[in-house]
């Protein structure tokens, strides 16, 4: 058996099946001191976002993966492979926010500097994780130019297991050698390849202190053919009155289509029961999640 398998340095080869062990998952998560993770933040580090070369995917995803467990994010930040803007980001990220992603920066190249940066950041040392250099060269055994290296190419490559040396190192899947690396309990250092980024987060929910299904939010999407100016006023209103109630009201116009009106709360039947109101006053009807998304990419193209 045979399977695609990705680095953070980009390289896809049919291996052999991997099979690693995972991470145990600890009895009380480092992140958790009494309380769940409430607000979050991506520090999204890469030239290639800056300059337009490299489509960012990533913050979108995670956006997403907190709105479905609860969490605020509360910032999105995209910087150069600078080793300043990284250590000021991070720093005051880590200060503000329960759980913070960084993403890109951690390949075998000489911009890639997330790592070494990081732990200048938290006055920490660089130390070669060595379970990580062993699945790395597990992972590669079977790749014919693994073995045609130079000492320089190698040492390059090993660069990709070089991590901050009081970092947790915590491997979530089984078929990728690449781990999540966590600094302050709440950091976590993860590739900028989009499938290797959202496979790893995915896999990372058991080791992180997420909020109860009870609190997190429901939404629900009404959409209307009329405009938003004339729907303006009714949803202001809207809004002055269940704000008390934690609810969320918003408006996404669709380009020559139409609009989309959005309610979040906490609480699913009073959200269903304004869905009801709001589709009365704009003439419009509830919509799925994905019928909305597919609406939201036509009206994109």
């Amino acid at each position: 058996m045979s399977c695609t398998t990705a680095s953070p340095d980009n390289s896809n080869f049919q291996l052999p099946l991997l099979n690693f062990a995972i991470s145990p998952v600890p009895k009380k998560n480092p992140s958790d001191k009494g309380r769940h993770i409430k607000t979050a933040a991506a520090l999204i580090i890469g030239d290639e976002i800056l300059n337009g070369k490299t489509l960012d995917r990533n913050s979108n995803y995670f956006a997403r993966f907190c709105f479905e467990h609860g969490i605020q994010l509360k910032r999105v930040e995209v910087i150069a492979d600078e080793e300043a803007e990284i250590i000021e980001a991070s720093r005051r990220m880590v200060q503000t926010y329960d759980l913070v992603v960084t993403s890109g920066g951690i390949g075998p190249t000489h911009d890639d500097i997330t790592y070494a940066s990081l732990a200048k950041s938290f006055d920490q040392g660089l130390i070669y994780h060595n379970e990580t250099l062993a699945r790395m060269e597990e992972s590669g055994k079977h790749r014919a130019w693994v073995s045609k290296q130079s000492e320089e190419q190698r040492t390059a490559r090993k660069r990709m297991a070089l991590f901050p040396d009081a970092a947790e190192v915590i491997f979530v899947a089984s078929d990728i050698w690449v781990p999540v690396v966590r600094l302050q309990g709440k950091l976590c250092i993860f590739p900028g390849i989009p499938s290797l980024f959202q496979k790893m987060l995915d896999n990372l929910k058991p080791f992180l202190p997420l909020p109860p299904e009870e609190e997190r939010p429901f939404r629900l999407q009404v959409f209307t053919p009329l405009p938003e100016s004339s729907i303006a006023p009714f949803l202001t209103n809207l809004q002055k009155r269940v704000q008390p109630e934690g609810i969320r009201i918003g408006s996404y116009p669709v380009l020559q289509k139409g609009v989309y009106v959005s309610l979040i709360g906490a609480n699913r039947g009073r959200v269903n029961q304004l869905g009801v109101e709001v589709e009365k006053e704009v003439e419009g009807r509830v919509v799925t999640e994905a019928e909305a998304e597919a609406k939201r990419q036509l009206g994109c193209q």
